[in-house]
């Protein structure tokens, strides 16, 4: 029996969640986000804790998504 906690996430909202990820992670990369500030003092650090962030995002994601469908096609239920 379930505890009546249920995580209403399909696998489409962890995908995008994972895009989320990977788009901050790119913006991080590629400097957009220190040219948003304009070459500011703290530009860089912000550019690394955005990074830092959408490597979480995904790796939180990604886990959620390899969960999932591990227990849809190997646990009997989706």
């Amino acid at each position: 029996m379930s505890n009546g906690v249920h995580a209403a996430c399909s696998v489409f909202e962890l995908f995008l969640g994972v895009l989320l990820g990977v788009g901050l992670i790119l913006l991080s990369y590629f400097g957009l986000i220190g040219f948003v500030f304009g070459g500011a003092a703290l530009a860089g650090t912000i550019s690394t804790i955005v990074g830092i962030i959408g490597f979480i995002v995904v790796i939180l994601f990604a886990y959620c998504i390899i969960r999932r469908l591990w227990r849809c096609c190997f646990g009997g239920g989706c």
